[in-house]
């Protein structure tokens, strides 16, 4: 069973069907609707291409080139950075927050390999409203990145301080500064930091759940595409929960 609302399953398949009619090409071995299906399904429970390709009748081939097909129209549906840091209000905060997202490499792709979380995977960055809900994820790079590198990378300190939007991070991003505010490191803090600690945790709680639900999806749990292709991925399942949400 595919735990995912029938209203979503429409609305992918009726922007199958926009691209289908640009490319002016509607016959396909499967319908719009089936082929949204058979991507959610491998996005959802990471069954293999050959799985779902012959649950729905078609070739590992095919099941590929439908996979990836739909996860770009779909990521080209998800919010960039300026547009998503657009919808916060001036007296909102935003969480930052960055994950791993394992994928199947030997020891010897040292590039992708984590010292913090001792595996090979993809560093991901986000940007949660004060609720939790997940404004915008990044592109992955190799594991091995520390988070304050990646979210320089991604261009996310720089384009806060222009916005003047107030940040909550962890440890991690210590030595951003900007509009960056993570808690303070020592044992023997004095009380007031300790206070402001406490504080600061109890305000970036939320932002854990961005991070859940996206891992809800099953292919973040153990990743078998390649790695160029995990952003994109990313992009794709962050569009389908808007579309979850508004529906």
């Amino acid at each position: 069973m595919l735990d995912v609302p029938h209203e979503v399953v429409e609305h992918v398949s009726w922007l199958i069907y926009a691209r289908r009619r640009e490319l002016n090409s509607p016959w396909r071995k499967l319908g719009c609707f089936q082929q949204a299906l058979l991507t959610l399904v491998h996005l959802r429970k990471n069954e293999t291409l050959a799985r779902v390709g012959a649950g729905f009748g078609v070739s590992t081939a095919t099941a590929g080139r439908y996979v990836i097909e739909t996860v770009e129209i779909l990521a080209d549906q998800a919010p960039n950075l300026h547009d998503a840091l657009a919808s916060v209000k001036p007296w909102e905060h935003v969480i930052v927050d960055g994950t791993l997202i394992p994928i199947n490499r030997v020891a010897a792709d040292e590039p992708y390999y984590s010292q913090e979380h001792k595996r090979h995977g993809m560093n991901v960055q986000v940007i949660a409203a004060a609720n939790g809900t997940p404004l915008w994820f990044s592109r992955a790079l190799p594991g091995r990145t520390h988070d304050l590198t990646a979210a320089r990378a991604h261009g996310i300190v720089q384009a806060c301080l222009t916005r003047q939007i107030l940040v909550l991070a962890d440890k991690a991003y210590q030595g951003a500064h900007a509009t960056i505010r993570t808690p303070y490191k020592g044992r023997e803090l004095p009380d007031r930091y300790r206070q402001f600690n406490r504080d600061h945790a109890r305000l970036r709680a939320p932002g854990e759940r961005a991070f859940a639900r996206l891992k809800q999806w099953r292919i973040f749990r153990r990743a078998r595409c390649s790695t160029s292709r995990i952003g994109r991925t990313v992009a794709a399942v962050h569009a389908i929960e808007i579309a979850w949400r508004s529906g």
